[in-house]
């Protein structure tokens, strides 16, 4: 699947410093190691409606760890999934009445505009689950020749005998390594984040599924031993991640919620298919956003929607801005005045591009690579631009600087 057409992205003098990021079990920033080329894998969407701030929020933080990337010099191979087959899609185009592939292209289409707008750089390998089926039913079948899932008997399956496939996690060690979780706290979201803990049969409530065989007016793919089904969410991003980056890559990101059970679970099938650990050597995550007092979320319909900010006539810069005056790590709640604030700061940057010139665009330059090295400090790095846009100007442009907020922070006035 082709991913949305790249912006430019100019070049600067000199380099940045890389990326160090938080850890849990760190009480600093710890540098990304990088070999040779920094290997990235961000969780993409479910294409079952438009997006909204905290999906924006998701892709201009790992923009930005690309972008600081590769102002240190390394070559980045960014991938993507698109979930383009999953429970909430076929719902709600059932609800709505209509194809659910129609359903997934037209918001695939609307999310590729909204992330042109905002100047997100595309990923090198935009994958679809569903052009890549082969592959995912590869992988399911490598762990049922290993020896280390289950099947459960499913009385609603199209085929009479056939069963949905499971991890068995009692076999794997490495479960609860990404996400430091006890199973109080697994047990406590799994189920509203698409685990079914109550499915009669399972050995353990928390093993994921692997491969759900045929429903009756349920799309469906052979899968050879494993019978006409699809594959379960965890495994679709094992999968991709594994063929187009290999174990041990460098970053792999994401909103909160995904730390459990999605991160968590994807990286104990990689391991357990190739007994190479570790499946990420880094994570991070974006803070949940929120709105009207509740998370942002499809499922709560409490929706800003990027695609209406912009039919409204808001500039995508400003859309942007909103979202680099917030930290990654912290959670926020979007109010009309955050955006009112985005307007005239964006304004002002704007007008003194125009009339500051480039006296202390080195300084400003190297503080933003600062900023931005250390766990991605977008707060900072906008403070530092205000300082600099509110120094008296000499009347001309300032074209490094103009350079530096594409560059690093993505903004082009």
């Amino acid at each position: 699947m082709a991913p949305w057409p790249a912006p430019d992205l100019p070049q600067l003098h000199g380099k940045g410093d890389g990326l160090a990021l938080w850890r849990r079990d760190s009480s600093a920033p710890v540098p990304v190691q990088v070999d040779d080329v920094a290997r990235l894998y961000v969780c993409g969407i479910t294409p079952y409606d438009a997006t909204h701030l905290g999906h924006a929020a998701t892709y201009v933080t790992f923009d930005l760890a690309a972008r600081v990337l590769r102002d240190a010099g390394h070559g980045v191979r960014y991938v993507q999934n698109v979930t383009d087959i999953d429970d909430p899609l076929l719902e709600r185009a059932a609800r709505d009445g209509v194809d659910w592939r129609d359903l997934a292209t037209s918001e695939i289409e609307l999310f590729h505009d909204d992330m042109s707008a905002l100047r997100v750089l595309p990923p090198d390998h935009y994958v679809s689950v569903v052009e890549t089926m082969d592959k995912h039913v590869a992988t399911i079948t490598g762990l049922v020749e290993k020896g280390v899932t289950y099947s459960v008997p499913t009385p609603d399956a199209v085929h009479a005998g056939a069963e949905d496939v499971y991890l068995d996690l009692s076999t794997q060690r490495s479960f609860g390594e990404v996400s430091g979780w006890d199973r109080g706290e697994m047990f406590e979201v799994f189920a509203e984040r698409g685990g079914d803990p109550d499915t009669p049969g399972k050995r353990d409530p928390l093993d994921p599924l692997l491969w759900r065989v045929e429903r009756d007016g349920e799309p469906a793919w052979e899968g050879g031993v494993l019978g006409r089904g699809r594959p379960g969410w965890h495994v679709e991003c094992t999968t991709i991640a594994l063929d187009h980056l290999g174990m041990g890559f460098e970053l792999q990101g994401g909103g909160t919620d995904l730390i459990f059970p999605h991160h968590e679970m994807s990286a104990v099938q990689a391991v357990a298919l190739t007994d190479d650990p570790p499946f990420a050597r880094s994570f991070a995550h974006q803070a949940m956003v929120g709105y009207d007092g509740e998370k942002m979320s499809k499922s709560k319909g409490n929706l800003v929607r990027v695609s209406q900010l912009r039919k409204d006539g808001v500039d995508p810069m400003v859309i942007r801005t909103v979202l680099l005056a917030q930290h990654y790590r912290t959670p926020w709640e979007y109010t009309p005045q955050l955006l009112a604030d985005a307007t005239t700061r964006w304004q002002t940057w704007c007008d003194a591009l125009k009339t500051r010139g480039d006296d202390g665009a080195a300084e400003l330059i190297a503080g933003i690579r600062a900023a931005l090295s250390n766990d991605l400090d977008s707060p900072r790095a906008v403070a530092l631009v205000d300082e600099w846009a509110a120094r008296p100007g000499n009347g001309q442009p300032s074209p490094q600087v103009a350079d530096a907020l594409d560059a690093l922070l993505g903004l082009r006035a």
